[in-house]
């Protein structure tokens, strides 16, 4: 049975027990042992830097705020998380420390340790993506090229793919804004509108050719499919979109909004 849409933020600022938060943002969703995992990033406002959370549902419908459990001396965001040979692992943006890290759970949700550098250089929000035989990076590099790179597994080696840097010098479609989805049959790769002010909007293009010696997408006529809409929680702007499908509820969609003041919700 589809989930009814929310019509408000389930997770707020306030929602956040651990620190003193200024926004919550990028939701990566796991679906595991019967039960929702939403991961996002906390902005801490003490440390003036971003920190991963994580809250729990047994529906995809109400959320429960639990704790932190990643900190750096660095900026963290974007954190996606995927299973691999029977183990937990995240990718969270790590620009600030020069590099994209792999971080693997020692004691799921918590624990968490890098196990692997999975790129060097000022990387923005990599998203991977497994096709049933290769693995794909897609990455921001700097603030307006899109690099993509390609492995046998998530620890690499990563080659980069002769078409990169995808779109250089464009500000519209070169940030990654969620893990890529597969829809009727059509690989589908959401983009951060960058301009003219970041969050903008988010842009949805189908990839119709990806392998290692070729790459081509389209916008779809649709684009851009979130922005902001100039009045309650997502007033501000809109730049994430996650998707995931379970057996118990279907479809579930995670979102995330800015609003005017300091209350950045999903």
């Amino acid at each position: 049975m589809p989930i009814p849409a929310q019509r408000r933020p389930v997770l707020t600022p306030r929602s956040v027990t651990d620190c003193r938060a200024a926004a919550v943002a990028d939701p990566f969703v796991l679906y595991r042992d019967g039960q929702f995992y939403m991961f996002f990033e906390v902005l801490n406002i003490t440390s003036g830097r971003g920190e991963i959370a994580f809250a729990t549902s047994a529906d995809g419908r109400d959320w429960t705020y639990r704790q932190i459990v990643l900190r750096e001396p660095f900026h963290l965001s974007y954190p996606q998380i995927f299973t691999w040979q029977d183990a937990v692992y995240m990718i969270p943006e790590t620009r600030q420390a020069g590099e994209v890290r792999l971080y693997r759970t020692t004691g799921f949700p918590s624990g968490w340790e890098p196990v692997a550098s999975l790129l060097r250089g000022p990387y923005a929000d990599a998203t991977l993506h497994h096709d049933g035989q290769l693995y794909w990076l897609f990455s921001q590099y700097g603030l307006d090229e899109l690099h993509l790179h390609f492995a046998e597994s998530p620890i690499g080696p990563w080659h980069q793919h002769p078409y990169s840097p995808l779109w250089p010098g464009n500000r519209r479609r070169t940030r990654p804004a969620g893990r890529l989805v597969q829809h009727r049959g059509s690989l589908l790769r959401f983009a951060q509108d960058g301009w003219p002010n970041y969050g903008t909007a988010l842009r949805a293009f189908r990839v119709d050719r990806l392998d290692t010696c070729h790459f081509d997408e389209e916008e779809l006529p649709q684009s851009p499919v979130l922005q902001a809409s100039r009045e309650g929680w997502n007033a501000l702007a809109m730049h994430h979109l996650e998707v995931i499908t379970s057996d118990s509820s279907g479809v579930l969609a995670a979102v995330d909004g800015a609003t005017i003041g300091p209350v950045a919700p999903l």
